[in-house]
């Protein structure tokens, strides 16, 4: 932890955090809330669905405001009923990815469970190249539902994963912590040995996740959102923190999509909301972005 955080010009004992939109590219919904969050400053960052139906037009909002950081969300299951995508690599060659439709599964468990190792790291630098291609500085890459984890089976493809953070020098959304997450014995020890592997190999990771649960609780209104939200950030450890989550708005398009549009919404207010930054500043946490890990990782000075 802190040799990370001296590499980058912050004490060990700092409170660092960074904020991340995800699904950018899901949907056009998602565009437009997630990109008005990264121009006012709210997020740290954002990260790119490439596989999904509106994946280009964020990357050339991306590509035209290139001093904003945006990640790869790398992308291996298509989780809603009637709203699919697919893998970029457009030929056969990765079958074992997809299902009898041509699209990624609904969850990891499918995916841990039927994917060639060789298949996923063909997608996975095709979905890097895809973004390059169409403009994308990437500053880091994440892992969509966590799908290349291995949390459900213990089949996991982070080393394929560490290969294309040393390729392209990336950062990446691995926590050395899971907060609030229970693992399997045999899975929080492959935790364990993939933490040090990505250490040994110089990627610069986290030290702990932190979201909201996914779906609404019954009855569930924006205070009671936002004083979640709060605990998380009075409780945050020393290190490098990320809190992730998912912005939009309710429109007809999110609302055909999923049953979570209000729950959305309200992820979407809560870094606009000056309780939540005024509440940053006061306990000192020092917000951060994963340019500044890219960079560190890169070997450059900050």
């Amino acid at each position: 932890m802190s040799m990370q955080q001296e590499k980058m010009g912050f004490a060990p004992d700092e409170r660092l955090l960074i904020v991340n939109a995800d699904d950018y590219g899901m949907c056009h919904t998602n565009n437009l809330a997630i990109q008005e969050l990264l121009l006012s400053g709210a997020v740290s960052s954002a990260t790119l669905m490439v596989p999904c139906p509106w994946a280009k037009e964020a990357a050339v909002f991306s590509r035209n405001h290139s001093h904003l950081d945006v990640g790869i969300h790398l992308t291996f299951t298509s989780e809603w009923p009637l709203y699919k995508w697919g893998p970029v690599t457009r030929d056969d060659s990765v079958y074992t990815l997809v299902t009898h439709e041509g699209f990624f599964p609904e969850t990891s468990f499918e995916l841990e469970t039927h994917a060639d190792a060789a298949h996923v790291r063909k997608e996975i630098f095709n979905q890097i190249e895809q973004a390059i291609a169409w403009g994308v500085d990437p500053t880091h890459l994440d892992i969509h539902m966590g799908s290349l984890y291995g949390l459900t089976t213990g089949k996991d493809f982070l080393e394929t994963v560490f290969e294309a953070c040393q390729y392209y020098e990336l950062p990446l959304r691995l926590p050395r912590r899971f907060v609030g997450v229970h693992l399997l014995s045999q899975v929080a020890l492959l935790a364990k040995k993939r933490i040090r592997s990505a250490e040994e190999k110089g990627i610069m990771i986290i030290d702990d996740l932190y979201q909201l649960p996914f779906a609404p609780q019954a009855n569930e209104t924006y205070e009671d959102v936002k004083q979640q939200m709060m605990a998380i950030i009075r409780g945050l450890n020393p290190g490098i923190s990320e809190i992730l989550i998912h912005p939009s708005t309710i429109t007809s398009e999110l609302d055909a999509i999923m049953p979570y549009a209000a729950k959305r919404e309200m992820e979407k207010q809560l870094f606009l909301d000056t309780d939540i930054q005024d509440l940053i500043a006061a306990e000192g946490i020092k917000r951060i972005s994963y340019r500044q890990l890219r960079d560190a990782q890169r070997g450059n000075n900050i």
